[in-house]
Formats: C-alpha cells, structure tokens, sequence
C-alpha cells in the first residue's frame, strides 16, 4: 500500500456530470473533465447549454485555447475589438477560439437550446474569464 507522499498511478477516469453549474459567463455549464474532477494538468472538457435566445457575458479567455463542437442549434460568436466580427457555427462544426480574444455567444433560436461540447487548454479555466465591456473599447466601437 502506497504511503500518503507516493504518487499514485495515472488512471483512467470516467465523468458523468451530475449537475449543472452557471459560469462567469452567465451559461449553464455541466462539469466533465478538469482539474477539479479528475487532476487534469492541462486540459479541461464540458458541456455548455445556451437557453433559447441566450446571450453570454462578453468575456476573453487569459492565456488559454478554446475549442468548441456544437452538438445542435446555431451560435453566433460574436468576437474581436468592440465584438465586431461575426461568425455563425451550427451543429457539427467545430470552432476556436484563440487565447486573450474577447467573444460573446448568442443562441440564434429562441425556441430550441443550443449545446456545445468545450475543451480548453487549462485545467482551471474559470479562474482565467476576464470579462469584456466592448464599450471600453479603445478605439470607440
């Protein structure tokens, strides 16, 4: 039996998240692979749900990737300075998201939730949400 200082060996590890949580980013998240649930060093893996006619907080992500697959419903990703640019992602399509770039997903039907698989490259990512005000936008848009 190993003592209390011995590492233990890696294992695999199953999650079935039981519960939902909100996010910084105002979104029901349902909590699979991360620090937290299973010691993950470097990645961090979830569910998120955008209500019919959701919007999240604007937000950017510190010094972490994001990858997104959407299982159904459309989102729009609204993105960049003063949340400009635009993209529209549907289900079976993947999206990134780069460290640092503010974004803000809106669920384009008011009728139907929209659900997306996320991973990220942190294991801790809600410490790292940094929400954005595109109104502080420096360059006034």
């Amino acid at each position: 039996m190993p003592s209390d200082n011995t590492p233990s060996s890696p294992t695999v590890v199953a999650v079935r998240p039981d519960r939902e949580i909100v996010t910084r980013q105002r979104l029901p998240y349902f909590v699979g692979i991360s620090g937290e649930t299973v010691g993950s060093r470097g990645l961090s893996m979830h569910m998120v749900v955008i209500p019919p006619g959701g919007v999240a907080a604007a937000h950017s992500h510190r010094g972490y990737e994001t990858g997104i697959y959407v299982l159904e419903g459309s989102v729009e990703t609204r993105y960049g300075p003063g949340l400009t640019e635009r993209v529209v992602s549907s289900a079976g399509e993947f999206l990134f998201i780069p460290p640092d770039v503010p974004h803000q997903a809106i669920n384009l039907s008011d009728s139907m939730p929209a659900r997306a698989i996320v991973a990220r490259n942190d294991p801790a990512e809600q410490e790292n949400v940094i929400p954005y005000d595109p109104a502080e936008n420096e360059d006034g848009r």
